[in-house]
């Protein structure tokens, strides 16, 4: 039996020690993201989770989905890094 959604296969690998992949888009710009854990109590992030908990509440199955465009999340990811550069080296962890 083959699975509909290919994300749910693919979701929990490659995840390098320290980041957590999380989903981005709706439909079919949907895309899989792998960030350092750190990042998730940078403000901007926080600022999406809330987004994503108004849009989809705290009973999400699965990973985490950040309802916005994956272009808006790309750039709030080269702001979180900015602010990040100086004191850590996570840059590797983005990646689709």
């Amino acid at each position: 039996m083959v699975s509909g959604n290919k994300h749910h296969v693919d979701f929990h690998l490659h995840i390098p020690r320290g980041c957590v992949a999380v989903m981005v888009g709706q439909g079919e710009e949907q895309r899989r993201f792998v960030i350092p854990v750190v990042y998730i109590n940078h403000p901007l992030f926080m600022q999406l989770l809330k987004v994503a908990e108004e849009e989809y509440g705290f009973d999400q199955k699965g990973p985490i989905t950040i309802p916005c465009h994956v272009e808006e999340f790309r750039n709030v990811q080269g702001m979180i890094d900015k602010d990040h550069h100086h004191h850590h080296h996570h840059v590797w962890c983005f990646r689709v």
